[in-house]
């Protein structure tokens, strides 16, 4: 028999644990107000964040429906909204972390969460999620609490979405509507919204149901009038075959745009130049090591999926080794497929890394459920068998003994706080201890009219020693192959 807790029960017990409310809050350490004096030298230039805090056009005003898109997705205007959550496995603060999840996914959306409830069951109700009679206590929070959005801490089929919408008789959503809405806010690059606008295709496709008479059939067959052939198909089934077009289209645009990012890795693999990609949970402090180590002045905020087009810049090891270092989109428990499909093509840029900085929040209350969470997302893009360094960031607002324990569980890691530059030069070392190494080490003595070859040296190898001689400048170097054998008719060196 189906255990089940009261909502009310469960909204006491979940603000007692979070007195302030199901908040971002509990997830996420305090935000200071970011400043350049303060943070400008460690993050370099955010003109992104002011243009965060302009003045934003309201969307949802107006009614004219320009697509189809918008009658069904519709762009969410979350505003007041109630959270519910069903707990299956794990213990109860589990559920309490994934419902308090949910609810920073919905103030980064721009919604205001009321309340959030968690229902003890064996799995889902296939009709309403929940079950009838939860469902009728959630309208009773919902009417009191003057909600007028209801977000499900899971993804709901379409007949899940239909039932539970006619009982609370508010707008449902789930947390993979959430999350694509989110990503469709801050997607700022071509290649970033078209993967968007095509996983919210993908989403939105079998959850299509009509309104008012778009059910109703167009006329088929014949020359017009009264002289038809009988019914032709329905307009749901129109809308249905415009958005598989869209999406077709969509697929396309994204593979073009998907060759211009593989011409430019064959580039950097050409000039045997290694990468390292920046992985990790969202909000875990990506961006923020990435100015640490780069000064990229990527836009660094307090908030879930802040920043999602990949940067990739050129930065230097401690020997003087240049290499790329790559900040891909951040990841989350249950990151719908839809996206992981859409993505992939900028995931891809974890899977052709020479090395991933797996970066995890050291102050999050369950650290080792982000890492799970992170890797599984890494296996999907078929990037197992890159080398990993396990980052613990944000180190100076991190339980020490949490700190201790990742550090002995995760043999290969390292605790660094991107804000204060603690552990950064360690970090550093290991970036340059653990990328590839040119195969090839040789000693020559290269003229002075031959100027390119030592600088490809030093961009391309690793320069032991450097001298310069009367005739010449005398290198010893690993290189690759490709390198050395240009290198060779100079060596070896004769006695001086």
């Amino acid at each position: 028999m189906t255990s089940s807790s009261s909502p009310s029960q469960d909204a006491k017990r979940l603000a007692h644990a979070y007195p302030e409310g199901l908040r971002a809050d509990a997830l996420m350490e305090e935000d200071d107000a970011w400043s350049y004096e303060i943070d400008g030298e460690r993050d370099g230039d955010q003109f992104d964040r002011s243009e965060r805090a302009a003045l934003r056009r309201v969307a949802g005003l107006s009614t004219e429906l320009e697509d189809v898109t918008e009658v069904e997705y519709r762009q969410l205007r979350l505003e007041r909204v109630v959270l519910v959550g069903v707990w299956t496995t794990g213990t109860a603060q589990d559920a309490e972390n994934s419902l308090a999840e949910l609810a920073a996914l919905a103030e980064t959306a721009g919604a205001l969460v009321l309340d959030g409830v968690i229902q003890r069951r064996d799995k889902p109700d296939a009709a309403t999620y929940i079950g009838s009679g939860k469902a009728r206590e959630l309208r009773d929070i919902v009417l009191d609490s003057g909600a007028d959005t209801v977000i499900c801490d899971g993804e709901l089929s379409p007949g899940q979405l239909i039932q539970l919408e006619d009982v609370v008789k508010v707008k449902v959503i789930d947390r993979t509507a959430l999350i694509l809405d989110i990503f469709a806010q801050h997607a700022k690059s071509r290649e970033g919204k078209a993967q968007v606008a095509l996983a919210q295709m993908q989403y939105m496709l079998p959850r299509l149901r009509g309104w008012g008479q778009s059910l109703s059939r167009q006329m088929g067959g014949g020359s017009g009038g009264l002289a038809t052939r009988g019914p032709g198909e329905t307009k749901i089934e129109t809308d249905r075959r415009r958005i598989r077009e869209k999406m077709a289209k969509m697929r396309r645009e994204i593979a073009d745009m998907k060759t211009g990012r593989e011409i430019k890795r064959q580039e950097r693999r050409r000039n045997k130049v290694p990468s390292v990609a920046i992985a990790g949970y969202t909000n875990a402090g990506k961006s923020s090591l990435l100015n640490r180590l780069t000064g990229a002045g990527v836009l660094v905020e307090n908030a879930l999926f802040a920043t999602l087009d990949p940067t990739v810049r050129r930065a230097e090891t401690p020997s003087g080794r240049l290499y790329t270092l790559a900040d891909t989109v951040g990841f989350v428990r249950h990151l719908p497929h839809h996206l992981v499909e859409a993505f992939r093509s900028t995931m891809e840029e974890v899977g052709d890394a020479d090395l991933i900085l797996h970066v995890v929040d050291g102050s999050h209350p369950n650290p080792e459920e982000q890492l799970a969470a992170v890797r599984e997302v890494i296996r999907d893009v078929g990037a197992t068998d890159v080398p990993e360094i396990v980052v613990i960031n944000k180190a100076d607002a991190a339980d020490p003994l949490v700190l201790q324990r990742l550090l002995r569980v995760e043999k290969r890691s390292i605790a660094v706080s991107a804000r204060t530059g603690r552990g950064i030069q360690q970090l550093l070392a290991l970036i340059d201890n653990d990328l590839p190494r040119p195969s090839v080490e040789i000693e020559v003595l290269v003229p002075y009219t031959h100027g390119k070859l030592v600088a490809r040296a030093h961009t391309e190898g690793e320069v032991i020693s450097e001298e310069h001689t009367a005739e010449g400048t005398l290198l010893k170097v690993r290189v690759h192959e490709e390198l050395a054998a240009d290198l060779a008719p100079y060596a070896p060196v004769s006695a001086a």
